[in-house]
């Protein structure tokens, strides 16, 4: 007599188990993923309190997510939690590259390297939508200091060459920071040039009305 049955249903009770706790575990990543949201649009709105609280719901969130795994450990190395960490990576990194601090490291967020190195590529999209928004207002005095971290993160992210099995896509990443970089500078470089002009313009312009007023 075979044991089959018992078989089947022990498998059957695992895999019930398993998908229970991959079930709870969703919406929290979701939930994760939105607070990470949140936070980076309140940076852009130089809301860095909020961005803050928003990067805690976030981290609180995606921890109670990690413990909904249970003793699935597999579960936690899903696209969702990934997706999560990516995306707390992200806001973090963005926050304290805005506001001038220390860019914490992996283990501070408690996420995955790979997850934290994709994370820190999308920063670059980030700031370069910081750096626009300031142009489009006049500012251009943080453009050349964004423009240099972002040239920092390219330079630590084409060193990472290991297969896309160990960085979740990292290359694919990698080459978008370099097309961001390229028409930030280049952006940055027509409005610094646009701006020279129209001061030397207006600066040619006070000098004939002041040769007019002599004569």
């Amino acid at each position: 007599m075979n044991n089959f049955d018992a078989i089947a249903e022990e498998i059957r009770k695992e895999l019930a188990e398993k998908d229970e706790a991959r079930e709870k575990m969703l919406p929290l990543c979701r939930d994760s993923i939105r607070y990470s949201s949140l936070a980076i649009r309140a940076i852009h709105r130089q809301e860095f309190d909020e961005a803050t609280k928003q990067i805690k719901s976030a981290r609180d969130v995606l921890a109670t997510a990690e413990k909904a795994v249970g003793k699935y450990n597999e579960l936690a190395n899903t696209g969702a939690v990934r997706d999560a960490q990516k995306e707390l990576a992200e806001a973090n990194i963005t926050l304290a590259l805005v506001t001038g601090k220390k860019v914490p490291r992996a283990k501070e967020l408690q996420v995955d390297v790979a997850a934290y190195l994709n994370g820190m590529g999308e920063a670059v999209g980030e700031l370069r939508r910081y750096l626009l928004d300031g142009m489009r207002s006049g500012n251009l005095t943080r453009g050349e200091e964004l423009l240099g971290k972002m040239d920092d993160i390219y330079s630590i992210l084409v060193t990472m060459d290991f297969p896309d099995a160990l960085t979740g896509g990292l290359r694919r990443t990698t080459d978008m920071v370099r097309g961001v970089m390229e028409k930030t500078r280049s952006d940055l470089t027509l409005t610094i040039q646009q701006k020279a002009l129209e001061m030397k313009i207006a600066e040619m312009g006070t000098k004939q009305s002041k040769t007019r007023k002599e004569k």
